[in-house]
């Protein structure tokens, strides 16, 4: 080969190796071969190994192979780099078994060609051969322990990782950044914590956890995975100024939103921007971010970082900020970066979707699907769930469910999750049960959707049956399952099995959610038990606005007026402001008991001294006391100082009470203002004929009847139906 041709190969040797280096794959793959076709040129072993990693990053097994045979002929195998580079190629194709082969024609093999082969096997799964081949060789270089360890940790055999690691620190082999952060990787849950502290001192000890990024990474990530806040952010406060770059920044912004504290968040991804290396976001930042934003005017200025930074192009950010806008309500804003993601991928679409489907804009939300398909995606599982949750009538459900028949995702959990909640929002509770049934898979969703479709569509027995079938499943429940039952009880003054969910709370330690202590006065209320809510709620180590509201409307339910006026007093005493609900359970309670001067007091307070309007149920309350106590005359004089116009409610109440006390010309009143309003209701007519009637009103009592019967109003025959409980 003459110098210009040497030259020119070394030339285009080059290109084949930068070209595979910066994954351009294709293109150093067709230089190789005009190199191979040349008249004048001739691949070398450079050539070669260029040609091989090309291969590798294209998992090319069938090329790799042809090059194989190519190094056999020419004798370019002999070249360990080339055997090598082959090597490596055989191993990220699954190959494992002719890596084997080739690995046993190399002569003197090095630690490259151990660990090639070692993680062949350990990233296939093959863990028991992977150490057969281990022990064949030299125990003192780390890299071959830490290619299993990592390989066993990343094909979801960590238990094998574990024990390989303790061997390495008993056979007195140097640990290095690499084993440590594969180990700490495997630490992903707060089972893991005692692991994940016995780590950091090995860490500490072999003096590179404050100096390499790697391990301080791997250990602030543990850190949240096991729940351990606290010691991941004194981590990084420690370690941020000596090893932290932007991987170590993500690792906290992402952790902190995976535990919902987006607003510190925020405050990291400030300084983050702000610190002397300037830091830039990436597209990991800022997608933890916006996933965790609590507030649009947050999540607008997120978005406005990302198109500061140039990274709104990625549809990665875009996605993220379609469901941040979704989320605050915002759809607009959604659809308009939507349409602004340029290679929209089916989570673009899918997110969109979500986004019309939870506001419930059912046409706009099948718009989108429809666009979808034109657009060339295929519907998958979370794109069925939200159409489900579009439906606004039954036929759309069945609809759905034959297209999820024909695409094969009957066997999705998602789907069929989302299918009992669409049966059951349409009373077909039968269809959502046998959906259920028919579940290869459940999970807590299923059975929580199926339980709030029972107590949605009035079979709260049946909700019952299945609670006790799910206690007896590997299942436990939550704090929304327990709600529910709780509920349940609570609608059939079902005292027994309240309890006894009350008993499961207690020993599982989940008294202490206030919102299942809420959740247990009102049943107890419900089913009469007053001593047992009041138990409950000043048992309570904390209280919200909801706890009070549901003291309040117990003691209101149970006719206890005093003891909620007792309560009230006690909420202010304490600072806890009330809202709207809570002058309503008080003035009920009032209502209930006769208190008609502390009622005054109450509905004057809440206008001067707590600042709130009253609305019709407020006026209901004080209206229905006033004439069940027999002050009609106040009761007249409050309904005609209203300002806004009179709801039928408010008529209702007064036409009732009326009724009660026999008073006539009130009553009629009241009745022909309800008339004005639903002229063709049946029962209005009734009442005041009987109204006159109990008057001695004879003529009156029949030309309201008369009334009725021209009206074309007609009272709907009576009947009793009785559902035996089995």
């Amino acid at each position: 080969m003459s110098i210009g041709a040497a030259a020119h190969l070394v030339s285009l040797n080059s290109a084949v190796s930068n070209l595979a280096r910066s994954r351009r794959s294709w293109e150093a793959l067709r230089i190789f071969t005009q190199i191979q076709s040349s008249y004048r040129l001739s691949p070398d072993h450079y050539s070669l190994v260029g040609a091989f990693t090309a291969c590798a990053n294209l998992r090319a097994n069938a090329a790799a192979t042809q090059l194989h045979a190519f190094a056999v002929r020419s004798g370019l195998l002999s070249f360990r780099h080339v055997a090598n580079s082959l090597l490596a190629v055989y191993s990220s194709t699954g190959e494992q078994e002719i890596a084997h082969q080739l690995f046993g024609e190399i002569s003197s093999p090095d630690v490259y060609s151990r660990t090639t082969l070692l993680s062949a096997f350990a990233r296939s799964g093959e863990v028991r051969r992977a150490l057969q081949l281990f022990d064949q060789m030299p125990q003192g270089e780390v890299a071959l322990w830490n290619a299993l360890i990592t390989g066993f940790g990343e094909n979801g055999h960590g238990e094998s990782a574990l024990r390989l690691f303790r061997r390495m620190r008993q056979a007195g082999v140097e640990t290095d950044q690499y084993a440590v952060a594969s180990i700490l990787s495997l630490c992903d849950s707060p089972e893991s914590s005692d692991l994940g502290r016995q780590l950091h001192p090995v860490a500490v000890k072999a003096g590179f956890d404050m100096a390499r990024a790697s391990v301080v990474n791997a250990l602030v990530t543990m850190y949240f995975n096991v729940g351990m806040i606290a010691e991941a952010l004194d981590l990084f406060a420690e370690a941020a100024a000596v090893a932290g770059n932007e991987i170590t920044y993500n690792a906290v912004i992402a952790g902190l939103t995976s535990w919902g504290r987006g607003e510190e968040a925020a405050w990291v991804l400030k300084e983050m921007l702000g610190s002397e290396a300037c830091f830039r976001p990436t597209e990991l930042t800022l997608v933890s971010i916006l996933s965790a934003c609590s507030s649009e005017e947050m999540g607008r200025q997120v978005h406005a970082l990302a198109v500061r930074t140039g990274l709104d192009d990625s549809a990665l950010v875009g996605n993220a900020a379609v469901t941040m806008y979704s989320n605050c309500g915002n759809l607009t804003d959604a659809r308009l970066v939507f349409d602004t993601i340029m290679d929209k991928d089916l989570v673009s679409w899918n997110s969109m979707l979500s986004g019309y489907s939870q506001r419930g804009r059912h046409e706009s939300g099948f718009e989108v699907y429809r666009g979808m398909q034109t657009a060339g995606f295929r519907p998958d599982e979370f794109t069925y769930g939200s159409l489900l949750v579009c439906s606004e009538v039954l036929d759309h459900v069945n609809t759905i469910l034959a297209l999820v028949n024909k695409n094969g995702l009957t066997d999705s959990t998602h789907v069929c999750n989302s299918l009992i909640v669409a049966y059951g929002k349409h009373g077909e509770v039968h269809n959502a049960y046998a959906i259920f049934c028919g579940m290869f898979l459940r999970n807590l969703i299923s059975w929580n959707s199926v339980l709030s479709g029972c107590v949605l569509n009035g079979r709260p027995w049946m909700g019952l049956e299945l609670f006790s079938a799910f206690m007896a499943s590997a299942h436990c429940p939550n704090e929304y399952t327990l709600s529910i039952v709780l509920s349940t009880c609570g609608s059939i003054s079902a005292l027994r099995p309240g309890k006894q969910v009350h008993a499961h709370v207690v020993r599982t330690c989940s008294e202490s959610e206030i919102s299942l202590a809420n959740a247990l006065i009102t049943m107890y209320a419900k089913c009469g038990d007053l001593d047992s809510s009041s138990g409950v709620f000043y048992g309570m180590p904390e209280k919200n606005i909801i706890s009070w509201n549901a003291m309040l409307a117990a003691y209101a339910q149970n006719g206890d007026g005093e003891r909620a006026l007792s309560c009230f007093r006690d909420m202010q005493d304490l600072g806890v402001r009330p809202d709207g609900v809570t002058f309503i359970n008080v003035l009920s309670g009032c209502s209930h008991a006769g208190l008609v001067s502390e009622a005054r007091w109450i509905l004057s307070s809440m206008i001067d001294q707590h600042g709130i309007e009253p609305g019709v149920d407020h006026y209901s309350c004080v209206i229905d006391l006033l004439a069940r106590a027999g002050h009609m005359e106040e009761a007249e004089t409050l309904i005609e100082s209203l300002p806004q116009e009179m709801d039928s409610r408010l008529w209702w109440a007064l036409l009732s009470s009326c009724i009660t006390h026999g008073h006539v010309r009130l009553g009629r009143i009241a009745a022909n203002s309800l008339l004005e309003k639903e002229p063709g209701n049946p029962a209005i007519y009734v009442l005041l004929s009987n109204l006159n009637a109990a008057a001695g009103q004879w003529e009156e009592a029949s030309a309201m009847r008369k009334q009725m019967r021209m009206s074309g109003a007609l009272k709907q025959p009576g009947c009793s139906w009785l559902e035996l409980q089995g």
